[in-house]
């Protein structure tokens, strides 16, 4: 199986949770890790939020959008104003062939409010593309450094 993990890390939060889901992963197969690297990013918390909430799409790095060499693809972002960093949207906007694919969606946040609206979001952006059999996971930010917590979720999801 080959699979792609697609994600988009300002603090390194998710970043950490997409290696230890990459691990779990090469157990079965193939997997190709794609960090989405925004060129237009603020340093203010608050202009970054704002622009997520508004759905705003971020200026990223070049980057491979063709899932179709993938039988299962990961999306992994961070929770910015209950919705996806802009970065994450660019992305999802770009992506193409993902027609039939299995999705694994995933966020890291820190209250917790605006997960499942972010992963909803996601789901149905992805769902108009032809993706299917969607799975999803959580991870608060001050656990994404425990690996064993981590690992844990993603039994749940496997």
């Amino acid at each position: 199986m080959k699979s792609a993990i697609v994600y988009y890390s300002y603090s390194g939060n998710t970043r950490k949770v997409a290696e230890v889901l990459a691990e779990a992963l090469r157990q079965n197969g193939e997997v190709d890790a794609l960090e989405l690297k925004a060129q237009d990013e603020s340093s203010s918390f608050f202009l970054q939020a704002r622009r997520a909430f508004a759905k705003v799409r971020a200026r990223i790095e070049p980057i491979n959008f063709d899932l179709s060499n993938y039988n299962l693809v990961c999306f992994g972002t961070p929770v910015w104003a209950f919705a996806p960093a802009p970065a994450m949207n660019t992305y999802l906007g770009r992506c193409f062939g993902l027609e039939g694919k299995e999705v694994i969606l995933f966020s890291t946040y820190g209250s917790g409010l605006g997960r499942e609206r972010c992963i909803k979001y996601m789901q149905a952006i992805l769902k108009k593309k032809g993706a299917r059999n969607f799975r999803k996971f959580f991870i608060q930010q001050f656990k994404a450094d425990d690996k064993d917590f981590v690992s844990s979720v993603l039994k749940q999801v496997f």
